[in-house]
């Protein structure tokens, strides 16, 4: 009898990749304002500030970036070890994977390509004229979205809770690591490993391949 399907979802910034990418965006309005924008990131993972409050404040000290910007912070974003190899196997295996963030479309579209991702969702940032306005567009995608996303995309392909893994790092990943019925706090803060099954501690996404096969 053949394993049952599993879907897979994983956090972007910090877990996918090492990077926060509005971090990397920041950096390219100026050297005071990426150091007030790591600050607000961090505080915000640690789940000690609104998400969605912090994220626009984030945001609106974007405004100018033009989108060739944009394509460079992209291009600086760097995936974490293991993860082209922990997509090919679990595809191998017949299992689904995707990738939720609270990071942004512009950023995140290119790597999911990469990386042959089954589904992705992010926050989208707005654009007129080819520059950032400095506020977003659609609904946030924060804590609970993620937990939601995580639940329509199993009820979608017919898997059952039972089967699903999230891997997150932060603040903004805890109730994604709850809903899932293994959730892995990867490289985490306290507050995501708290709300976790198991924590890897080790920069290398093979590792979710061996606690899986674990059984956990």
């Amino acid at each position: 009898m053949s394993a049952p399907r599993r879907l897979v979802v994983l956090d972007v910034d910090s877990t996918l990749t090492r990077d926060e990418g509005i971090d990397l965006l920041a950096g390219l309005v100026s050297p005071d304002i990426a150091t007030e924008v790591a600050a607000i990131t961090a505080a915000a993972m640690r789940g000690e500030l609104d998400f969605e409050e912090s994220l626009r404040k984030r945001v609106a000290a974007l405004r100018g970036v033009s989108l060739d910007a944009v394509a460079a912070a992209t291009s600086q974003v760097t995936l974490t070890d293991g993860a082209h190899e922990l997509v090919a196997t679990l595809h191998a295996q017949g299992h689904l994977v995707g990738a939720v963030s609270g990071g942004f479309h512009q950023m995140i579209d290119p790597l999911a390509e990469e990386l042959g991702l089954d589904f992705h969702r992010a926050n989208t940032l707005e654009v007129d004229g080819g520059l950032l306005t400095g506020s977003l567009v659609g609904d946030i995608v924060d804590a609970q979205a993620k937990a939601s996303i995580l639940v329509d995309w199993a009820t979608s392909h017919s898997i059952d809770m039972a089967n699903t893994v999230a891997v997150g790092d932060g603040g903004n990943d805890v109730e994604m690591l709850r809903q899932a019925a293994v959730g892995i706090a990867f490289m985490a803060k306290p507050v995501a490993k708290a709300a976790a099954d198991v924590s890897i501690d080790v920069p290398d996404l093979r590792e979710v391949l061996a606690v899986l096969e674990r059984g956990l």
